[in-house]
């Protein structure tokens, strides 16, 4: 087993009543963005939602969890699948790596199947940028089913 991480999530408020039930499966499964964790001891050191949008919470958030010497912080599917995804994701991610220096992954579990064919009928993941953001989380179609 390799080092331990230590991660924040950070969910989409339109979500914050969410009991992270997902995000926490995908974890010890190491499903979706997790499956990077397969060697490694995990802690979460943090658990919040963005603050509503624009993100009020993003410029605050992500200092707490440093002082929690958080390793790395994921966005929470929801930033990804919800409808419509966060605008913003892409700036708050370039805003954390930029201030904090903190690696910040977009995803926490698998993207559920139904979600998956909701967006690509929608074609709201075209994008190149779009492409690169659900990678973490894209998984297989069998495992996308287990999270619906």
């Amino acid at each position: 087993m390799e080092k331990s991480v230590k991660i924040g999530i950070i969910i989409c408020d339109r979500y914050r009543n969410c009991a992270g039930g997902k995000c926490f499966r995908s974890l010890k499964n190491r499903d979706g963005a997790f499956e990077r964790y397969i060697n490694h001891e995990v802690e979460i050191v943090g658990y919040t939602s963005c603050g509503g949008c624009p993100g009020g919470n993003i410029e605050s958030a992500p200092e707490e969890m440093q002082k929690n010497s958080v390793d790395v912080i994921h966005f929470a599917t929801g930033m990804v699948v919800g409808y419509p995804p966060c605008p913003y994701l892409e700036h708050f991610i370039t805003f954390i790596e930029t201030k904090y220096g903190i690696e910040v992954v977009a995803g926490t579990h698998p993207i559920p199947q139904k979600y998956y064919k909701t967006h690509q009928k929608m074609g709201t993941w075209e994008t190149e940028s779009w492409q690169k953001l659900i990678q973490p989380t894209l998984t297989n179609e069998t495992t996308r089913k287990n999270y619906d």
